[in-house]
């Protein structure tokens, strides 16, 4: 009587090559979803999207008409308005939910349009050389010096009509070249690399090589220009609202603090006119922060590598430095003090 063995069982070269195997899927999925378990980048996505969905439905669950003017003026928080009144009896509340549209709809659109201009321009610069680089670096410093907040004031003095979108585009205009340099430097220190020559050396193709070998190490780069460009065109467009730019018939954060400076809100102690705008204002501009602190370090091996063991460090009073060797702080550091003393 034959006895069949597993072929699995009786090569052990086969098992290593299963576990291997299991052990890479299970690490790759780890790295796909690593950026959802960062709790800085989890914070900031949830705060985000929270003022996206606002964006969306804000004009449709308003309790109020923000622009009804009612007997009821400057009227701190309760039940019928949670964030209380204006001078002229106008729901706060309403008014700022109705305003986040305009404000995110500038923030998401000069962001997306500037990094994408950057990114052709940068990469393109960085990867081809030659006079194609000569002439895209030109460009670049051209719009690298013309005033984003000055050119708007003028467009928005020239054309009374013109709306968020005109200032998302102005911002994107005139803001995507320092983006474009910044990913120029780093595509010149990219394209000789081992990988992207080994890459050239087995034939792929041009448009292979941009989108998976040089985009995949501009992540952080790439996120942090769109970050930094989204919190600057909503600065920009509550700035243009509050110093009465733009027009104050159109509800967004800065048309709240225009009207509660115009009514010195601050001077009458009316303090829920302007703080729940300030309060909008930085926790955008925090959320934003936050995500572009995960993805940095979600991309960067040394961020990633603390941040993951950053309770194991403290508890251990061992003080993570990026860049140094970690340094224990235990009973050799109390010593030491007790020798001083």
């Amino acid at each position: 009587m034959s006895v069949q063995m597993d072929p699995v069982a009786a090569d052990p070269t086969s098992t290593a090559t299963l576990t291997a195997v299991a052990v890479r899927s299970k690490r790759g999925r780890r790295v796909q979803f690593g950026i959802l378990r960062n709790r800085k980048a989890m914070v900031g996505i949830v705060v985000l999207a929270i003022f996206i969905l606002l964006a969306i439905i804000g004009p449709w669950i308003a309790p109020y008409n923000p622009d009804t003017v009612t007997p009821e003026g400057l009227q701190p928080p309760s039940p019928e308005h949670w964030l209380g009144t204006t001078a002229t009896g106008q729901d706060i509340l309403s008014q700022l939910l109705v305003g986040t549209r305009g404000v995110m709809l500038v923030g998401l659109t000069a962001g997306i349009v500037a990094t994408l201009i950057s990114v052709i321009v940068g990469v393109v610069s960085g990867f081809v050389g030659g006079i194609g680089d000569e002439i895209l670096s030109l460009i670049s410093n051209v719009f690298l010096v013309i005033p984003a907040l000055p050119l708007i004031i003028i467009i928005t003095g020239l054309l009374p009509g013109a709306g968020g979108l005109t200032v998302a585009f102005v911002i994107a205009v005139t803001g995507w070249a320092w983006g474009a340099r910044v990913m120029r430097a780093q595509t010149l220190s990219l394209r000789r690399r081992d990988f992207v020559e080994a890459a050239r050396a087995n034939g792929e193709p041009l448009w292979r090589i941009v989108f998976f070998e040089i985009m995949p190490n501009l992540t952080a780069i790439i996120a942090s220009g769109f970050i930094g460009t989204v919190i600057f065109a909503i600065l920009s467009e509550v700035t243009l609202a509050f110093i009465g730019v733009t027009s104050i018939s159109d509800w967004n954060w800065g048309t709240v603090l225009f009207w509660a400076q115009s009514s010195q809100a601050l001077v009458q102690g009316a303090w829920w006119w302007f703080v729940p705008a300030g309060l909008c204002i930085a926790a955008v501009g925090t959320s934003l922060t936050l995500i572009n602190f995960g993805i940095d370090e979600f991309v960067n091996p040394r961020l990633r590598s603390t941040a993951a063991n950053a309770g194991v460090l403290r508890r251990k009073k061992i003080r993570a430095r990026i860049g140094f060797t970690p340094v224990y702080r235990g009973a050799a550091a109390r010593g030491q003090k007790e020798a001083q003393r």
